[in-house]
C-alpha cells in the first residue's frame, strides 16, 4: 500500500468518503421508504474503493453501517436495528471492490464485471444470510425472512437456514448488479481532479521471502487484535454463561422453594401410601400442574423421597413430552446425583446440578422439605431447560464477533495505511489490558473498565481509534451482562411497547384492518356503554372491564399476521383451503397473546388486559348456537368479551367496504344484527347494540 504523499490527498479522501456516505445513507432510506427488494446501501461503498482504493472504500463500508444502526436507533427510535452486526459485509464487499479495481477490472464496461457482483453476491446474500442466522437461530427471525425464504422453505427445503441462504443469494443478484452498474457509471464521472492517490496492497509481497513493511504490519496487527478480539470474546463468553446459569439457577431454586410451601412435610408417607385418596393430594397435583404450565423455562417439577433404594415420587407432573411417574415408583439414582446421595439421604441441602443427558440440558435445584420434627421427609424438584440460554449465547457471541470483525477489517487496512505511523507500544498495552479482562463480579468488571480509561492513548491515528473501540465494546459487554441480571425490569419495559406494536403490524398487511380496528374498538365501547346503562352483566362488566376490552380490541385480529398477504387482501371467494387458512387466524392470535403474556410478571396485565385480549382473539368467530369457530362454543361458554366483540366486528365487516364487496346500508346492517340475534349473537348484547342506533350510526358517518 502506498501512503498519501501530498497533504491535499487527505483532503480529497476526506471528501470522497463524505460523499459516498452520504450516497450510501440517502439512497439506502430512500428504497427503504419505497419498499422496493433492494438496499443500495453498498453503491457508495463500492465508488470509493474504486475511486480511493481499500481505505477510503473500507471506511465508507465501515461508517455507513454504524450511521444507519445509529440513525435508526436514536433517531427513528428502533432498538431492534441490526445494522451494525452488518459491518463486516460491507467492509469485505469494499475490500473486493478495491482488490478488482487494482486488476483493472472496473477500467472499462465488459463481462467481466459479472465477476466482481458474483463476489458481492457471495459476501451480501451469503455471508449476510449466515449473520441473519447468528442473530435469530433456525426462525431467522420471522420479521427479517424474506416472503421468498418462506416460500423455498415451505416447497424446496426444509432447512430454515439453507432457505434463507438460497432466498438470500437470489434477492441479492439484482441489488448487487445495479449497484455495481451505478457505481461503475459514477466512478467514471467523478472528476479526476477530486481523486485521492489510490492506496495499494502489494499482495504478491507475502510470497516473497522477506515480508515488506505493510506485510509486517498486516500480520502483527492481525495477531495483536485477534488475541485481544478472542480473550474479550472467550472471556465475556464465559462470564456471560456464568452469569446466565446463575440467573437461571436462582429462578430453578426461588420456584422449587415456592412449590415447598405448598406441600405439608408431615403428609408425605401419606401420599406415599394411600395416593390420591390422601387429603390435599389432587390439590397439589393440580397447583404443580399450574406452576409448570406457567413457565417455558421450567421443564420438570417433581417431589421425592431420598431411600437408599433410590428416588420414591411423590409427586410427578406430566409434560408434553414425558408423562409423569406414578406415585411411589422407585427411580434409581442419576449418575449425576450419585456423589450427592449421603447428603440427600441425610437431608441436606446440595448445589445446583447442571446435566446433559437424554432428558436435555438441565439445571436441577433439589429442595428439602422438614416435617415439625425437623426430619427431611422429601425434596422437591424443580429442571429448569437451558437450551434457550444457547440460543443467547449464540446471538451474544455472533453480535461481538462480528462487529469485532468489521472493526478489525478497516483497523487492519488503517494500519497499513499509515504504515510510518505504527506504533506498538500502545497495541501492545492493549493486548496486555485484554489479556487481564476479569468480569467475575460488580467490581471486577469496574476494575477492568478502570483500567481502560487509566491508558489514555491519544496518539491521534489508528491505534487510538482501536483503544475506543475496544473500550466501548468492553462497555458494552458490561452493560449487556449487565442487563442480563435485569431482564425481568427490562421485560415488563418492553411489554407496553410490544402490546401497541402488535395492532400496527396487522394495521401495515390488511388493506381494510386500518380503519376496521378503529371502527371496532368504538362499537365494542358503545355496547359496553349501553349495557352498563341497562345494568346488564353488572357482576362483571364495570368501567374497569370496558377500559381492558376497548383497549385490547384493536389485537382482535392480531392473528392475521399469520395469514399470507395474498389471501388477506384476496378480492375474490376464498377457496376452501383458503377459507381455513383465513379462519386459522382466531387461534393463531390467542397463540400470539398468550406468547406474550408470558413474559408478563404484572398479574393484573396479564389476567385483565393481556386475557380479555386473548379472550376476543381467539373466540370473535364463535357463534351463540355454537356453529362458530375455532372451538364450536356456545352460549355463554363463549367469554363476554369475545360475544360483544362479535357484534361489532361483523357489523363493521358489513357497513365497511372491502376488496371483494361494496358497503351494505347502515339500516340493512342494523337488521341483519337484529335478524341473527339469538343464533349469531348474544340477544342481550345484540340488543343493546340496536338501542345504541345514533351513537352507532354517528361512527358509520364518518365511514363514509
Amino acid at each position: 500500500m502506498t501512503a498519501i504523499k501530498k497533504p491535499h490527498d487527505d483532503l480529497k479522501a476526506i471528501g470522497l468518503m463524505v460523499i459516498c456516505i452520504t450516497l450510501n445513507f440517502v439512497l439506502s432510506q430512500v428504497i427503504g421508504q419505497l419498499g422496493l427488494p433492494l438496499y443500495f446501501d453498498c453503491i457508495g461503498t463500492i465508488l470509493a474503493a474504486v475511486v480511493g482504493g481499500f481505505l477510503p472504500g473500507v471506511v465508507v463500508g465501515f461508517v455507513t453501517n454504524v450511521l444507519i444502526f445509529i440513525y435508526n436507533t436514536k433517531i427513528l427510535n428502533n432498538p431492534d436495528d441490526v445494522t451494525i452486526y452488518y459491518c463486516v459485509v460491507s467492509v469485505l464487499i469494499a475490500i473486493v471492490a478495491a482488490a478488482f479495481a487494482q486488476k483493472k477490472y472496473f477500467k472499462k464496461f465488459s463481462i467481466k464485471l459479472l465477476i466482481p457482483v458474483a463476489c458481492f453476491v457471495l459476501i451480501g446474500g451469503g455471508l449476510g444470510s449466515v449473520i441473519t442466522w447468528g442473530l435469530y437461530g433456525n426462525t431467522m427471525g420471522e420479521e427479517l425472512a424474506s416472503s421468498l425464504a418462506g416460500r423455498i422453505y415451505m416447497n424446496v427445503i426444509n432447512n430454515a437456514f439453507w432457505a434463507q441462504l438460497y432466498a438470500g443469494l437470489i434477492m441479492d443478484v439484482p441489488d448487487k448488479l445495479f449497484s455495481t452498474l451505478i457505481a461503475f457509471v459514477l466512478c467514471k464521472v467523478y472528476p479526476r481532479k477530486l481523486r485521492p492517490s489510490k492506496d495499494r496492497i502489494d499482495l504478491a509481497s507475502f510470497a516473497k521471502k522477506g515480508f515488506s513493511l505493510s506485510g509486517k504490519i498486516i500480520l502483527s496487527v492481525t495477531l495483536i487484535f485477534g488475541i485481544a478480539a478472542a480473550v474479550v470474546t472467550f472471556v465475556s463468553f464465559n462470564q456471560f454463561r456464568r452469569t446466565m446459569v446463575k440467573s437461571e439457577g436462582e429462578y430453578a431454586k426461588d420456584t422449587a422453594t415456592f412449590a415447598a410451601t405448598l406441600i405439608d412435610a408431615n403428609m408425605v408417607d401419606e401420599y406415599l401410601r394411600i395416593k390420591d385418596s390422601a387429603e390435599g393430594y389432587n390439590r397439589i397435583k393440580r397447583y404443580y400442574s399450574l406452576i409448570l404450565s406457567s413457565s417455558d423455562r421450567i421443564q420438570y417439577l417433581y417431589v421425592y423421597q431420598i431411600q437408599e433404594d433410590g428416588c420414591h415420587v411423590v409427586f410427578d407432573t406430566d409434560t408434553p413430552d414425558t408423562p409423569a411417574s406414578e406415585t411411589g415408583e422407585v427411580i434409581p439414582f442419576d449418575e449425576g446425583f450419585l456423589k450427592y446421595k449421603d447428603e440427600l439421604l441425610a437431608g441436606k441441602e446440595i448445589p445446583l446440578i447442571e446435566s446433559n443427558d437424554s432428558y436435555g440440558w438441565l439445571l436441577s435445584s433439589y429442595v428439602p422439605i422438614y416435617n415439625n420434627l425437623g426430619k427431611c421427609k422429601a425434596y422437591v424438584c424443580v429442571d429448569v431447560s437451558m437450551p434457550n440460554i444457547a440460543d443467547v449465547e449464540r446471538t451474544f457471541t455472533f453480535k461481538i464477533t462480528t462487529v469485532l470483525m468489521g472493526f478489525f477489517l478497516m483497523i487492519l487496512t488503517m494500519s497499513v495505511y499509515f504504515a510510518k505511523r505504527f506504533i506498538v507500544s500502545p497495541v501492545n498495552s492493549l493486548a496486555k489490558i485484554t489479556s487481564d479482562f476479569a468480569y467475575t463480579n460488580d467490581e471486577a468488571r469496574e476494575g477492568t473498565l478502570e483500567s481502560i480509561r487509566e491508558l489514555e492513548i491519544k496518539t491521534g491515528d489508528e491505534i487510538e481509534q482501536l483503544y475506543k473501540s475496544i473500550a466501548k465494546t468492553t462497555r458494552d459487554t458490561v452493560n449487556y451482562i449487565n442487563e442480563s441480571q435485569r431482564k425481568n425490569e427490562a421485560i415488563s419495559t418492553f411489554q407496553s411497547g410490544m402490546i401497541n406494536v402488535m395492532a400496527d403490524l396487522v394495521e401495515s398487511r390488511d388493506q381494510s384492518t386500518g380503519e376496521h380496528i378503529k371502527n371496532t374498538s368504538a362499537y365494542v365501547e358503545i355496547i359496553c356503554d349501553e349495557l352498563i346503562k341497562e345494568g346488564k352483566f353488572a357482576d362483571v362488566l364495570d368501567e374497569e372491564f370496558k377500559k381492558n376490552i376497548v383497549s385490547s380490541a384493536p389485537m382482535h385480529d392480531i392473528g392475521k399476521i399469520k395469514v399470507s398477504d395474498t389471501i388477506l387482501n384476496k378480492p375474490g371467494r376464498f377457496t376452501d383451503e383458503e377459507y381455513e387458512i383465513m379462519k386459522s387466524h382466531a387461534a393463531e392470535g390467542a397463540k400470539i397473546i398468550a406468547s406474550v403474556k408470558k413474559t408478563v410478571e404484572h398479574k393484573e396485565l396479564k389476567e385483565n388486559y393481556l386475557g380479555e385480549a386473548e379472550n376476543m382473539a381467539h373466540y370473535h368467530h364463535e357463534k351463540w348456537n355454537g356453529e362458530g369457530y375455532p372451538c364450536g362454543l356456545k352460549g355463554e361458554e363463549i367469554p363476554l368479551s369475545a360475544r360483544i366483540m362479535a357484534v361489532a366486528d361483523v357489523f363493521d365487516a358489513l357497513v365497511a367496504e372491502r376488496v371483494y364487496k361494496p358497503a351494505m346500508p347502515f339500516e340493512k346492517a342494523m337488521g341483519i344484527i337484529k335478524k341473527d340475534a339469538g343464533t349469531h349473537f348474544d340477544p342481550v348484547i345484540a340488543e343493546a347494540f340496536l338501542n345504541a342506533e345514533e351513537k352507532v350510526r354517528a361512527v358509520t358517518s364518518k365511514i363514509h
